[in-house]
């Protein structure tokens, strides 16, 4: 495929063949992965990849229940990894630190770029792919599963598979309302409205044709997209909730230190 044509044919598959990624092609996939930047060559990510059927089942609750966990045959997930770095200090005689807040970005950072370098390959190859948030909002349940060591946390993860739906290409935002040259320029009111316009059209149809979307927004009594991002989808309870569970976790795995 033509590279544009891989980067603007992005779409989220959630429905999968019955057929295996060979590991040739899976391998390739990883190896793009490898070559994404990272903060100073350090490479503080690793990536675990799940084919076992049992403990995807398992992964599915922690994954809220999301089908594609099962359906497709593998998931690939992200983690900001310093345990393998400190190890290296350590046995070379280096100060052992990288336990911090910065160092859990930087991991973060990295496990990102690696993650879009594989779903660009992937999707190069023909497969598709589906990321999952709950991937960091649940990431103590999904830690504990992939047995991860202190110093690793997941960040982004996704289902990986041959593509068994064609979905529609999802409206994204106006270059002009995203991007902004030498310095930040806010919005006014006018520009949120124009910037906003197409998505607030094309995403309450979304809702609408769907059934259940569609009962539910009318339960709710909700009038526009931004009531249900805000009242339905992403509520300001479940981001707290998910924000503690984070930097619990993040304690947990020993990325907390010196930040009192």
């Amino acid at each position: 495929m033509e590279f544009n044509d891989v980067i603007h044919g992005h779409r989220s598959i959630r429905e999968y063949e019955d057929r295996e990624v060979s590991q040739e092609v899976l391998e390739q996939i990883l190896d793009a992965g490898i070559r994404a930047s990272s903060s100073g060559n350090m490479q503080s990510y690793s990536i675990i990849v799940t084919k076992d059927k049992e403990l995807r089942n398992k992964l599915y609750t922690a994954h809220m229940e999301q089908s594609m966990v099962v359906d497709a045959p593998v998931l690939l997930t992200f983690c900001a990894d310093f345990n393998r770095m400190r190890k290296w200090l350590e046995l070379n005689e280096a100060p052992v630190h990288f336990d911090n807040f910065m160092s859990f970005m930087i991991g973060a950072i990295d496990a990102a770029l690696a993650a879009q370098n594989c779903a660009l390959a992937a999707e190069n190859a023909g497969l598709g792919i589906c990321y999952m948030g709950s991937t960091l909002a649940n990431c103590d349940q999904i830690g504990e599963l992939l047995n991860l060591p202190p110093n690793v946390v997941p960040i982004v993860g996704y289902s990986l598979g041959y593509p068994a739906e064609a979905p529609a290409l999802r409206d994204r935002l106006p270059r002009q309302g995203l991007v902004h040259y030498e310095q930040y320029q806010d919005y006014s009111d006018a520009d949120i409205q124009d910037i906003y316009k197409e998505r607030n059209e094309k995403g309450w149809q979304r809702y609408m044709d769907v059934p259940r979307l569609k009962e539910m927004t009318e339960r709710l009594g909700l009038q526009n997209l931004a009531q249900i991002y805000t009242i339905a989808k992403y509520t300001k309870e479940s981001h707290l909730e998910y924000s503690q569970t984070v930097l619990n976790y993040l304690e947990k795995q020993n990325f907390m230190k010196n930040n009192e």
